[in-house]
């Protein structure tokens, strides 16, 4: 199980990277628009820079949703390889059986 802080850390990051998406995109798009003037662009880009570092999408580090561990995670399952190991050998997981050869 991962740290308690770690796991409250990253979910904290993704309620403020949803929070702040329009507003980041909307000046991302003005920064990298040729036809505004070179003022505006640059005034877009010191709001962007006042945002909260967290709110940025690429801080967020993918955690397993049971256990909070961050590394070998499936994305399509939103775990790690250890959690769904362990459901399923409980045959939690309908279909899913242990391989032997």
């Amino acid at each position: 199980m991962a740290k308690k802080s770690a796991i409250n850390r990253d979910q904290k990051r993704r309620k403020l990277a949803a929070k702040f998406a329009a507003k980041r995109a909307k000046l991302k798009a003005m920064t990298i628009d040729q036809s505004l003037p070179v003022e505006e662009r640059f005034n877009a880009q010191l709001k962007l820079a006042e945002l909260p570092r967290n709110s940025s999408k690429t801080r967020i580090h993918n955690r397993c949703e049971l256990t909070g561990r961050s590394k070998s995670y499936y994305r399509k399952l939103r775990m790690s390889r250890i959690a769904l190991r362990d459901l399923a050998s409980r045959g939690q997981i309908p279909g899913m059986v242990k391989s032997s050869w």
